[in-house]
């Protein structure tokens, strides 16, 4: 522990911003780095508990009191190690995981949690500045002759690899779209990653032996039975990207659409390449309504306040979740109400609200019909009496995901679903299919990020065991 009374003497300080007026304007990040020595403070909060349950908060098992304790003492290059050795990519989960490691902070019972994800981060960008970050290890000098297939290149998909190359297999990541990056790419706002950092990653896997192949989607290029024949084992991190939909009146009409097409066509405006999409979904000039409340609703919103909408309102169909935390639920995930930047930007938010259907002429939407609801006997129902409605000509269903899209390469496979929509596993990460693995959004619905590296890493090290009889990977 670096200072025993930290905690008692320095108050949890939050990582500064820049202003909403500069951000609104471009898709930049919108943090800004916290000095080294406030850093050093916060990380001296850190009471290295006798049981360190944000160790467990952690579905990658970080071991967070060590670095915390290296970061105040100033020892960066051993805090890097420490950290890489459970998270590939500590860049991409500083900047995006919801730190559940946080919650289950013991200071969190009474008290601000230690600020555990920015001094993550911290690390990782105080290493690639110092130049302690390279290609590690270079190519294996010792293949396997194993080859694997990763389908998908989402943060799951980049953990399996990075981890299968390392234990000396071939590796081949294989993508449907035409960039590397899966939802870091083409479905999170720059402003909360800026595709560079994603770039420089996958620059570095490739150094180290991976290959990628875009515009691949398997199932069609390669065929199913290419990709069984060319491997010896396959890993299967294709996300949960089924979109869920609404089935009421005027739902066919123009302008209301699924929040992830609106999300990859504006990543891909904002990278400077073609949207190929028909129709465009653009929020420039419109009075937008974006249904749903968690993290994709929060992107679409900071899009459209980006676009210069119009107006724009988030509604979900529940009650408002507390503003603070019920400590007797630590050091599980509180229900709480979730405030992220872009709710600081302008916006309406709105809760206890049930779409009963919608209205328009000339085959495009300008009306919401809506009704309040309230919670009964655990189930929303509506209130009588209580209808209203809302004039919009954009409405965006971030209403969550129902599982993979079941493609060819999902027909072929017949691997079976879970009640999610998941693909069913068997043993951990296999599947009824021999050889055949499965990790991330896929195998669990959609979820955290660093979830999405955690199941990555541990279906290597299974895939591994399968191939080789025994694993040295670090799950």
């Amino acid at each position: 522990m670096g200072d025993p009374k930290g905690f008692l003497k320095i108050g949890r300080k939050p990582t500064p911003k820049r202003t909403i007026e500069e951000r609104v304007q471009d898709y930049r990040y919108v943090y800004e780095p916290m000095p080294d020595d406030e850093l050093k403070g916060q990380a001296s909060r850190c009471m290295d508990c006798g049981v360190p349950f944000c160790n467990t908060g952690c579905p990658l098992g970080n071991l967070i009191p060590d670095w915390n304790d290296l970061v105040y003492k100033d020892h960066w290059k051993t805090a890097i190690d420490r950290l890489h050795k459970t998270n590939n990519f500590p860049e991409f989960t500083g900047m995006l995981c919801p730190a559940p490691c946080e919650s289950a902070c013991v200071l969190a019972i009474n008290d601000d949690p230690v600020t555990i994800k920015e001094i993550e981060l911290s690390i990782i960008n105080h290493a690639f500045e110092e130049g302690w970050v390279v290609a590690h290890p270079p190519p294996p000098e010792k293949r396997t002759g194993k080859k694997v297939a990763v389908v998908g290149s989402g943060p799951a998909g980049l953990a399996a690899a990075q981890q299968l190359n390392w234990a000396g297999h071939t590796v081949v990541v294989f993508e449907k779209d035409d960039k590397i990056g899966g939802l870091l790419r083409y479905g999170i706002p720059d402003y909360k990653i800026e595709k560079w950092v994603v770039d420089r990653r996958i620059a570095m896997m490739e150094e180290e032996g991976v290959e990628f192949r875009t515009n691949a989607h398997v199932g069609e290029n390669p065929t199913t039975e290419e990709l069984k024949s060319e491997f010896d084992a396959t890993i299967l991190a294709i996300g949960a990207l089924q979109g869920r939909d609404i089935d009421v009146p005027g739902r066919e009409l123009g302008g209301i659409h699924l929040a992830m097409d609106y999300l990859t066509q504006q990543n891909r405006r904002v990278a400077g390449l073609p949207v190929n999409a028909d129709p465009e979904i653009s929020a420039k000039g419109k009075n937008v309504v974006i249904l749903g409340g968690g993290d994709t609703s929060a992107d679409c919103l900071g899009n459209s306040h980006r676009e210069g909408c119009a107006s724009v309102k988030v509604l979900t169909h529940g009650p408002k979740p507390p503003e603070n935390p019920d400590h007797l639920t630590w050091p599980d995930w509180p229900l709480i109400l979730h405030t992220y930047p872009v709710h600081e930007e302008g916006g309406e938010r709105g809760w206890s609200v049930a779409v009963k259907g919608f209205s328009g002429s000339n085959g495009h939407v300008e009306r919401m019909h809506a009704v309040r609801t309230e919670r009964e006997n655990g189930k929303t129902i509506p209130i009588e009496g209580t209808d209203f409605e809302i004039e919009t000509d954009l409405v965006l269903l971030a209403i969550g995901f129902t599982g993979p899209v079941r493609d060819r390469l999902q027909e072929e496979m017949n691997l079976g679903y879970t009640d999610r929509g998941a693909i069913h596993s068997e043993n951990g990460y296999a599947t009824r299919e021999p050889g055949v693995f499965v990790a991330g959004d896929a195998k669990r619905g959609a979820s955290l990020i660093v979830w999405a590296i955690a199941e990555g890493r541990k279906a290597a090290r299974q895939a591994d065991e399968y191939l080789m009889g025994h694993s040295q990977l670090l799950g």
